[in-house]
């Protein structure tokens, strides 16, 4: 009876080699998503920076394009990423990523207006978006099958530090020094990452297997652009019935449409939408994206609130989002460790109770809403619902794929999960600007939270109280859209897996070689 290759002998816990290489991995992550978090707390003094007047600060649906273009860019450079490492390798392209990423970062920082800042922020995030994929792919292949709960509990790493440190850091960095610096402070630490990764990570030979798809590249990332571009384009409209809005938006959806019928036909499609064959994954993804555009795009609006009608600076808004960062870190090491022994559909819905029931809490919110009494604990909650919800899900989604199908598994659950977040956040900024809009002393009383000088020229401090209850109205009803999606998130989970599944990553192996048998 033959033995099983060495390589394949797993060991049970997570060993040191796999601890090196999740180093190089966590430190890319921790810089994609920390970047994410430290940008959401500088949307307001976005707001005011490029204003000309600081009586009309930049619309909230514009700056909220420094968010939606990072997304965006990762969306559209994570499909090259399976080809790519086929191409070029892993351990050369994950570093190509870091660099772009630290490029990008130190351009933004010397960007005079919100247009240049959203086109450097695209460059950054071609950077970003290859990190976390390629970073699933290194670490699943390194830790094998039976540790999969854990490893996503060390790649969740990022998810945790986030939200606790990326707000705070922001708001340190925008307050003791200007806003430049939340993109100047990712160039030390991208250097530092490429040069551990270039110790760290073993050399790979790069394989080339299957052409680049350059029709379904054409038609996913504009027809997606241009449809984020039209639904952003509706507050300044005013109506949806608008030109600036129907063309662009109805151009992409087309586009996106003959993506998805075209996907089917090469051999080496973009994106393998041939994997939704497979129903965990297919279930699993559908609960990532409406998840992802629920979650990311209405906990976008809560730094806002605290400083635009709380008049919090952005280091004590920093602070405040710090129970949201602390729930995560409870909750998803724990989720980490079950995922391996109970079915994720036990573990899923439990974690979106919390969520909805923090999201809808946030529809009460008001102008002088307690902080240790209400929006503290709420927002701890809902920290302890995204720990017990992210991680399970991704593991679910690839602990049925065979090791060939990981690559581009994992590239449909990052992409996704962009894809949701970019939309998220569009569609949220819209609701939320329109609500707003709706409020004729909400924008004035929010400026004057800048600019005190204009307090007597909007009515005097009655007015702006007036106006600041309004504002938090506004955020309320906005809360209430990203809520109802919060709760179609759950109904979707109701079809997780509810018994033991059984991984495949080994079923294409060669015992013989230990290598891997690639399916073309």
């Amino acid at each position: 009876m033959s033995s099983q290759p060495a390589q394949l002998d797993y060991p049970d816990k997570i060993d040191g080699a796999v601890l090196k290489v999740a180093g190089v991995v966590v430190l890319g992550a921790i810089m994609s998503i920390l970047d994410i978090t430290v940008v959401n707390i500088a949307l307001p003094t976005f707001q005011a920076a490029f204003a000309s007047d600081p009586a009309h600060p930049v619309a909230y649906s514009t700056v909220a394009w420094t968010v939606t273009a990072y997304t965006l860019s990762l969306a559209t450079v994570i499909p090259l990423t399976g080809w790519a490492a086929d191409r070029f390798g892993t351990k050369r392209l994950y570093i190509l990523a870091l660099v772009l990423f630290t490029l990008g970062s130190a351009l933004c920082a010397t960007a005079g207006s919100i247009e240049v800042l959203v086109g450097f922020r695209v460059l950054q995030g071609l950077g970003g978006g290859m990190l976390m994929p390629l970073g699933m792919t290194i670490m699943t292949r390194a830790a094998g099958p039976a540790r999969m709960g854990r490893l996503m509990a060390i790649l969740g790493v990022p998810m945790l530090l986030g939200p606790i440190f990326g707000p705070i850091l922001g708001g340190w960095l925008i307050q003791v020094a200007s806003w430049h610096w939340i993109f100047l402070i990712n160039v030390p630490v991208g250097i530092l990452a490429a040069l551990y990764a270039m110790w760290a990570l073993d050399s790979d030979r790069p394989e080339p297997s299957e052409s680049f798809d350059v029709i379904g590249m054409l038609l996913m990332s504009p027809g997606l652009a241009l449809f984020l571009y039209g639904v952003s384009s509706i507050p300044g409209e005013g109506t949806v019935a608008s030109a600036k809005v129907l063309v662009p938006a109805l151009i992409g959806l087309a586009m996106l449409v003959a993506f998805v019928v075209y996907s089917f036909r090469p051999k080496h499609p973009l994106l393998d939408l041939r994997l939704f064959a497979n129903r965990n994954l297919t279930v699993a993804t559908i609960t990532m994206f409406l998840f992802a555009a629920a979650f990311f795009g209405g906990l976008l609006l809560v730094p806002t609130y605290l400083q635009e009608v709380r008049g919090e600076g952005t280091l004590d808004a920093g602070f405040l989002m710090m129970p949201q960062g602390i729930g995560a870190m409870i909750t998803m090491p724990i989720a980490g460790a079950l995922v391996d022994r109970i079915p994720v559909g036990r573990i899923v819905p439990v974690g979106l109770v919390g969520i909805i029931a923090g999201m809808f809490a946030l529809t009460q919110v008001t102008a002088d809403t307690p902080y240790w009494g209400y929006l503290i604990p709420v927002l701890f909650v809902m920290g302890l619902g995204m720990g017990a919800t992210m991680m399970p899900l991704m593991t679910s989604a690839l602990k049925t794929l065979t090791n060939h199908q990981v690559a581009r598994g994992s590239t449909l659950i990052n992409i996704t999960q962009q894809i949701a977040s970019s939309i998220g956040v569009a569609v949220i900024s819209v609701v939320f600007t329109t609500y707003l809009k709706g409020y004729p002393l909400a924008g004035p009383a929010i400026a004057s939270q800048r600019d005190p000088a204009i307090v007597d020229k909007i009515g005097g401090p009655a007015a702006v109280s007036q106006g600041l209850t309004e504002a938090a109205q506004a955020f309320g009803d906005t809360f209430l859209i990203a809520a109802i999606l919060c709760v179609l998130t759950f109904v979707a989970a109701l079809f997780l897996p509810r018994r033991h599944e059984e991984s495949h990553l080994l079923d294409d192996v060669d015992e013989a070689t230990g290598a891997p048998v690639i399916l073309h």
